[in-house]
């Protein structure tokens, strides 16, 4: 009576209310952490307490904010208490027991300093995913850290500058990008009254590779068609112009350590190759000297992956001047030496 595709149109009725029906059975994903622990660790670097803040506590910290925020999006202080004061955490909780991700995240975006927020996008974003590998630092680096988070927390001053300078050999490769990094380092955690320089003890050029790998992070360096001084080599020795936000720039170029383009005293030196800390038992001016050790990504130069060994040094460098930074925000702001 109905014909003879009746059965046709009745299942492709019936189809989409049975599927819609197992559609709804469906169990409800797990939720999403990535930007969760992101914001997460965020929070505790700026929040935690100094001791948890080390790198070496780093892969702990991490592991107990994913494992918490994999169940809920927010942090307990069942968790937070092995890392926070717990007097801090009731303070930003409201209530002692719980802070959401949301609050976190607006608590994080509140104290964003103007000078990360100067950075250009690239190296910011950069010197963001750095910071969440502190636990990649080597224990020696990590101690050596230290060294200049006390000499930081001692000495600085909102209303004057303090001058970092890393040393090397020849100033072309592992000096330079200490420097930069450093810089980089101060600008992210809010300290644009920190400067970083670099010199060396016979200083030749920088090298194209160390320039090549800081522009890849948004670092903008362009010769300023000004020469400086020869070293032994003879080779030419450009000044170049670089840039890591608005108004956060300087000139670099290789020189002596003692260059009349570094402060004269009271800076700190870091001493990054094992040449320079020999040739430099004392260091002319300095007021703290601290040796942290680096292999020289020249060994690479011409390998199939020399970018890459440069780009390896530039971010075991970042990091550790943006977990030093990191340390020593949170130690000033507890000294209420930063407003």
């Amino acid at each position: 009576m109905f014909g003879p595709c009746f059965g046709l149109v009745v299942a492709i009725h019936l189809f989409p209310v049975t599927y819609s029906a197992a559609r709804h059975e469906q169990p409800k994903p797990a939720p999403k952490t990535g930007n969760a622990v992101a914001t997460a660790l965020s929070f505790a670097h700026q929040f935690a307490s100094p001791e948890s803040l080390h790198p070496g506590r780093d892969r702990q910290l991490k592991a107990a904010l994913i494992s918490a925020l994999g169940k809920s999006p927010q942090l307990s202080w069942e968790v937070a208490g092995d890392f926070f004061d717990r007097a801090t955490f009731r303070a930003l909780a409201g209530d002692g027991t719980a802070i959401s991700v949301e609050k976190m995240e607006q608590l994080v975006r509140d104290k964003i300093p103007q000078s990360r927020k100067d950075m250009n996008a690239k190296t910011r974003g950069h010197a963001e995913l750095l910071a969440t590998q502190f636990d990649m630092i080597e224990e020696a680096h990590g101690k050596a850290g230290g060294e200049l988070v006390d000499w930081v927390v001692k000495n600085y001053r909102t209303d004057k500058p303090l001058g970092v300078v890393v040393i090397c050999t020849g100033n072309t490769r592992r000096s330079m990008l200490g420097a930069t990094m450093g810089n980089v380092a101060a600008a992210y955690y809010g300290f644009p009254n920190v400067r970083f320089y670099s010199g060396g003890t016979t200083p030749d050029a920088i090298n194209p590779r160390t320039i090549a790998t800081l522009k890849e992070i948004g670092v903008e360096i362009e010769p300023t068609g000004k020469e400086a001084p020869r070293g032994k080599g003879g080779a030419v020795n450009p000044v170049y112009r670089v840039q890591w936000g608005k108004g956060l720039e300087t000139t670099e170029f290789s020189k002596v350590y003692t260059d009349a383009h570094n402060p004269k005293d009271g800076f700190a030196a870091l001493l990054v190759c094992s040449e320079a800390e020999t040739a430099c038992p004392r260091v002319t001016g300095a007021g703290t000297r601290i040796p942290v050790l680096y292999l020289d990504p020249k060994a690479f130069d011409g390998a199939p992956f020399e970018s890459a060994k440069y780009a390896e040094r530039r971010d075991d460098i970042g990091r550790f001047m943006l977990s030093a930074f990191m340390q020593a925000r949170r130690r000033l702001e507890l000294a209420e030496k930063l407003r």
